[in-house]
């Protein structure tokens, strides 16, 4: 593994407010690098939300606190986010390539200057371990959902996070393109020291690949290992299903 230089993320007394309404409340969680903390629930109960809160995009209560493997805080360093959305919206006609997205989302060095050889190297070398090495040079906006999405980890990942932000990967995306996804997770929760939040709607993978499952319904209904909270009454009222999903 590549040492992130973090151990775990800690969420403390998280709330949310919008226009009046709580959106969460009394949200804490600890996630661990090297771990998949999978984030359940209900639509509308405040998983994005709880993500757009980590990422600084709304204002929230309570602490959000990274901590070295020691256990003590790390106050000299801002921890580096990832971030993999839903989907991107772009222009099926743009000629703006997957060159030029990766170096928009990752690079300084602006995109309308001539092609430096070592970051185009760079670049593909980082995208081969995404299997879209191929895809550089292709039009951003005529790739498959499951193209996009490898290219959007791909970007996320370079350089490594502390933090992995997931929200809902693969809605969209096709049965091999999401299966190749996954592959690529494992992957990198295997081989990078990462703290990985995956917000999920497909619970089969919930229940055979993530460590820590939180379930939310705008506060933490119920955590623990798959097992734990597909067995849980919250559980069961939120999906109307037991733990034989």
């Amino acid at each position: 593994m590549s040492g992130c230089g973090l151990h775990c993320l800690k969420m403390t007394d998280i709330g949310v407010t919008v226009g009046g309404r709580t959106l969460l409340e009394n949200i804490n969680i600890h996630a661990h690098c090297g771990e998949l903390t999978a984030i359940i629930g209900r639509n509308g109960a405040g998983k994005s939300t709880l993500l757009k809160a980590l990422l600084g995009e709304i204002h929230h209560g309570g602490k959000v606190e990274f901590s070295g493997h020691a256990g003590a805080p790390v106050r000299n360093k801002r921890p580096r986010i990832g971030y993999v959305p839903q989907s991107l919206s772009l222009d099926e006609s743009s000629p703006a390539t997957v060159y030029d997205l990766l170096v928009s989302l990752t690079s300084a060095y602006p995109v309308f200057l001539p092609r430096r050889r070592k970051l185009v190297q760079r670049l593909r070398a980082h995208l081969e371990r995404f299997n879209a090495d191929q895809l550089l040079d292709q039009p951003a906006g005529r790739l498959s959902g499951g193209e996009l999405q490898r290219v959007l980890l791909a970007a996320a990942t370079l350089p490594c996070p502390d933090l992995l932000l997931l929200d809902e990967p693969v809605s969209g995306v096709d049965r091999a393109g999401l299966q190749e996804f996954y592959g690529l997770l494992e992957e990198l929760r295997q081989r990078e020291d990462m703290v990985i939040l995956l917000v999920s709607h497909d619970l089969e993978y919930v229940r055979t690949h993530a460590d820590r499952v939180v379930l939310l319904d705008k506060t933490v209904e119920a955590v623990g290992s798959p097992e734990q909270v597909f067995a849980t009454e919250a559980f069961s009222r939120a999906f109307g299903q037991k733990e034989g999903v």
